[in-house]
């Protein structure tokens, strides 16, 4: 009879596979199924996108409606969106090409034209990146909230991606503040549904046109505490500046108890191992405090509008 599995047997048995070389996720699994966001990871997705909104006493969104024959669809299969249409490998006839990527430029193309076209009048502005579950009564929620209102008393648009929590928070202290509120909304695999404080919403169907906006119209990315998206904005931005591509360009962490352990981690590792300068570690600031935040982005719009001006009369 096989012995009985005692507990803690399994991590170990994971640990030493690991040390053999053996790849795993970083949750401890075994690769395979897991590299796929399959309708958990979605579903997922989907739960925390709709948390901020039952959060702040606002119906969720609806669930995609189901079809009336179920033989016509795969019901475990998620929406298609023009971004997955656009990375995804699918190998087709030669000829096919034709009629797919390149004529999806120019609905890229149009992407851009409408972004530019609707924030081109934007002054100066300041982007807020964070988590859509945070409910109004957070702390997180508050502090997004009271810094937007700071920013826009100081002339500044607020631009999100026009979700509930962080955004919601953010969009809410603009309009109180007084300045633009404005929301950047990307398409997934379900329907979203914008926060109520929004002045301009502009929808999105890829992802980098999005980002692009983010970058072009902002003198400053503002990161609360978040997930993989929250994340990917911040890594993008770092390396933008780290390769001189903005200048004076604030990428503030507002959260240190959050923040903390990722700082520790690129300093302890990452910059150990020499994969980043100790000068790279000064392209982040963290910081708790909405009036110090203001003060900030303001030396640093002033600081990018010199630079700007300088540039301009040398002709480069």
């Amino acid at each position: 009879m096989p012995a009985r599995t005692k507990p803690g047997q399994v991590t170990a048995r994971r640990g030493r596979a690991a040390e053999h070389g053996a790849p795993r996720t970083a949750a401890g699994n075994a690769p395979g199924r897991a590299l796929v966001a399959g309708p958990k990871a979605v579903a997922g997705v989907r739960e925390r996108a709709a948390a901020g909104h039952v959060a702040a006493g606002r119906e969720a969104p609806p669930h995609p409606l189901q079809p009336v024959d179920d033989s016509i669809r795969d019901l475990g299969m998620p929406h298609v969106t023009e971004d997955e249409k656009l990375l995804s490998f699918r190998p087709a006839p030669a000829e096919a090409f034709t009629h797919t990527d390149p004529w999806r430029v120019m609905r890229i193309m149009s992407e851009f034209v409408e972004g530019f076209d609707r924030l081109a009048s934007l002054d100066k502005a300041v982007t807020v990146f964070g988590s859509a579950r945070v409910a109004p009564d957070d702390p997180q929620y508050a502090s997004a909230q009271e810094v937007a209102r700071l920013l826009a008393r100081a002339g500044f648009a607020i631009i999100t991606g026009g979700g509930p929590g962080i955004m919601e928070a953010a969009n809410k202290g603009a309009r109180e503040g007084g300045g633009k509120s404005i929301g950047c909304n990307i398409e997934l695999p379900f329907e979203q549904k914008p926060n109520p404080y929004l002045d301009t919403l502009i929808d999105f169907r890829y992802f980098f046109a999005r980002k692009t906006m983010f970058v072009k119209y902002s003198a400053a990315f503002l990161i609360f505490p978040g997930g993989y998206g929250t994340l990917d904005e911040l890594f993008d931005a770092l390396v933008l500046i780290q390769t001189g591509k903005l200048y004076h360009f604030p990428v503030i962490l507002f959260g240190r108890r959050y923040w903390d352990g990722l700082v520790r981690w690129l300093r302890a590792r990452v910059l150990r191992e020499e994969k980043i300068c100790a000068d790279d570690l000064d392209l982040l600031v963290i910081t708790d405090d909405p009036a110090q935040v203001a003060r900030f982005v303001t030396r640093a719009y002033e600081l990018q509008a010199k630079t700007a001006s300088r540039r301009a009369e040398a002709g480069s």
